[in-house]
């Protein structure tokens, strides 16, 4: 993978299609198992050392750190994660909401970056006709590829 070259990041218009598009009827105890497992799955076969957990209402339902994920990953997971509980959009459509303004989510939010981190890489688990009921969350990759590899397990979730 050529690292030299910026990531080209999605325009809030596109984080937000993904959001609409990615949306449950229902999310049970149940389908965070199915999720979870399928992301841990990907993660195995592509060799990522990521943590994964995925939280519905505040409670942890699914967590899990594999081979190569650091405690550095639960701490990035727990900042990303409160970005999705306080604006209700995924932290990397919040990261580019701000970037789109001209600016970065830490200059402008006043949120402590101790707490907050609008990285790539936690997804609000969106119920239709409810709004945001949970998150799910990846960290150990790129920022980029965080947020892709929730996208893609939640598409193949829902059966896209």
């Amino acid at each position: 993978m050529d690292t030299s070259s910026p990531a080209v990041f999605p325009s809030v218009a596109e984080l937000a299609a993904e959001e609409h598009e990615l949306q449950v009827t229902s999310f049970t105890n149940d389908d965070a198992w199915a999720l979870g497992s399928a992301l841990v799955a990907t993660a195995r076969r592509d060799g990522a050392p990521v943590a994964v957990e995925i939280s519905r209402n505040g409670q942890r339902l699914f967590s899990v750190a594999l081979t190569g994920a650091t405690p550095d990953n639960a701490s990035w997971i727990e900042r990303k994660t409160r970005v999705v509980d306080r604006f209700g959009h995924s932290s990397l459509h919040v990261r580019q909401s701000w970037a789109e303004r001209g600016t970065t989510f830490e200059e402008g939010s006043g949120l402590d970056p101790r707490l907050y981190a609008a990285h790539g890489g936690a997804f609000p688990v969106l119920v239709r006709d409810v709004g945001p009921v949970g998150v799910v969350a990846v960290s150990g990759l790129p920022q980029l590829e965080d947020h892709r590899m929730v996208v893609a397990a939640l598409r193949v979730h829902l059966g896209r």
